[in-house]
């Protein structure tokens, strides 16, 4: 069989991993056409088909995954060479792809961006926003933020901050009017500032812990939102008890905006991890982003 050729082949990953003919067709600087015909291409010589389009999303066969997870590292690398080989001496070029929560952004990427884009001005990054768990290997990203717990274990993780703990929070108005919950139940009765998970599309169950009891309790409100700097704003302003990481807060408890309450059952997770496939550290704009985040996540991070 003919090999498949390369430029169709880049054609193809750049629609697998963005999942949009357009938005593919805009990264290559094609047009969205041109981009279609490449991939058509592609699977009359293969044989097989390899996207699934509709109006309204792009999605990979079972063909198509293997071959977005086969050939994409392998041809991912290749380009980098490509670029790097065009390098000044002691000069590092290319490209980073990173997917982050957004919760994480203050705190990991609004940090390091700014010195690391002085630092190595031929390093592009991307980042993409998204509080979904993303397979970063099927969907071309270089690597990504998360908390230990939920990373897989084939994974590389390297620790960016400290554990930290997650709090409930009301300003001292809310308080004053409905009192303080001293027990996780009693927040049933009060009103909560929820959040929807984006994987099953439920509300979120606040978790605590006190020694070895855990609770998780499917607190309620009037208000539902993904955005967690939203939610901590509402409840400034009295709108309900919220949920938040300790050092997104720490301003607020600070200056008494807000006051955490049930404070002995605050559960503590291990913190933020930069997290990528052991192949990735090959990449010379990956270790110099790791090294830069590691200084300067580990610096400013602090409750």
């Amino acid at each position: 069989m003919n090999t498949a050729p390369l430029s169709q082949l880049q054609v193809f990953l750049a629609v697998a991993c963005l999942r949009s003919f357009s938005g593919a067709a805009r990264e290559l600087g094609v047009s969205t056409p041109a981009v279609s015909q490449a991939v058509r291409q592609l699977e009359e010589l293969l044989r097989v088909t390899l996207l699934i389009r509709t109006t309204r999303s792009v999605s990979l066969t079972d063909a198509g995954r293997r071959l977005l997870e086969g050939a994409g590292p392998a041809l991912g690398q290749a380009l980098a060479t490509l670029t790097e080989v065009s390098a000044q001496p002691g000069e590092t070029v290319g490209r980073v792809r990173l997917t982050v929560p957004r919760v994480a952004v203050p705190f990991v990427i609004t940090p390091v961006l700014p010195t690391f884009r002085e630092r190595h001005p031929r390093v592009e990054v991307e980042v993409a926003i998204e509080d979904r768990f993303v397979d970063i290997v099927a969907e071309g990203y270089d690597a990504g933020v998360r908390l230990s717990e939920s990373i897989e274990r084939d994974m590389v993780q390297v620790r960016l901050t400290d554990a930290f703990r997650f709090v409930v929070v009301g300003s001292p108005a809310y308080l004053a009017r409905h009192g303080t919950p001293q027990r996780p139940e009693e927040l049933l009765r009060h009103e909560c500032l929820c959040f929807r998970l984006p994987s099953s599309g439920a509300l979120y169950a606040w978790e605590f812990e006190r020694g070895r009891r855990t609770w998780r309790v499917p607190v309620r409100g009037g208000v539902v939102t993904n955005d967690n700097q939203l939610r901590v704003t509402l409840a400034e302003q009295g709108l309900g008890l919220t949920y938040a990481f300790e050092p997104m807060v720490a301003e607020q408890l600070r200056t008494g905006r807000l006051q955490q309450v049930l404070e002995a059952y605050a559960p503590t997770v291990p913190g933020f991890f930069l997290y990528f496939p052991s192949r990735a550290q090959r990449s010379p704009a990956l270790r110099l982003f790791v090294d830069t985040a590691k200084e300067l996540v580990r610096q400013r991070f602090s409750v």
